[in-house]
């Protein structure tokens, strides 16, 4: 399995329309073929600051993702409200907590 973390920073004002694009669209992306969890987190102490935590089938899976039509709308619909760079981590999942 193949996690991948992303941390967006977005400008206060786009907040609401950020939350609205990713209720519309998770469960495109929770379908999308090799997608296997998506979730978002918010910070506690900086509200601005947003999460997702994906878990991919393999590497490529999420490749194919990142190339695909509905993330370059997802994306060119969600990069426009950032007040910072985003960052990104890829990781292998080693165990679950349960």
């Amino acid at each position: 399995m193949f996690v991948r973390i992303v941390k967006l920073g977005f400008k206060p004002e786009a907040i609401a329309t950020f939350l609205e694009n990713f209720e519309d669209q998770k469960l495109k992306i929770r379908g999308f073929e090799g997608c296997l969890f998506l979730e978002l987190y918010r910070d506690k102490s900086n509200t601005n600051q947003f999460f997702t935590y994906s878990y991919w089938k393999d590497e490529a899976a999420l490749e194919k993702y990142r190339n695909s039509d509905l993330f370059n709308n997802i994306w060119a619909n969600t990069k426009i409200h950032f007040n910072q760079k985003p960052e990104a981590w890829s990781v292998d999942k080693l165990e679950s907590l349960a």
